[in-house]
């Protein structure tokens, strides 16, 4: 079962889920905002998971800035969760 599918079995038929593409293994969990779940994603592991496909550490921070976190798609754009 994907990720999708567990979502869906999760949360059931009436909400859906925004993913980032290829950023599966970084999901961590739901966040809720005025009743609307949110996908969150751990930051730095979208950004290994960024390198790992051959990209420079310089170049997946960047590409991660501008695409991924600076990207609002909707109400529903996954929020990238930074430890600390």
């Amino acid at each position: 079962m994907n990720l999708k599918e567990k979502l869906d079995e999760h949360i059931g038929d009436d909400y859906s889920i925004l993913l980032a593409d290829g950023l599966d293994e970084a999901f961590i969990g739901i966040g809720w905002q005025f009743n609307t779940p949110l996908a969150v994603y751990d930051r730095d592991k979208c950004i290994e998971i960024l390198e790992s496909q051959g990209m420079t550490p310089e170049e997946a921070q960047e590409y991660f800035y501008y695409n991924t976190q600076g990207a609002y798609v909707g109400e529903q754009t996954p929020i990238f969760l930074e430890r600390i």
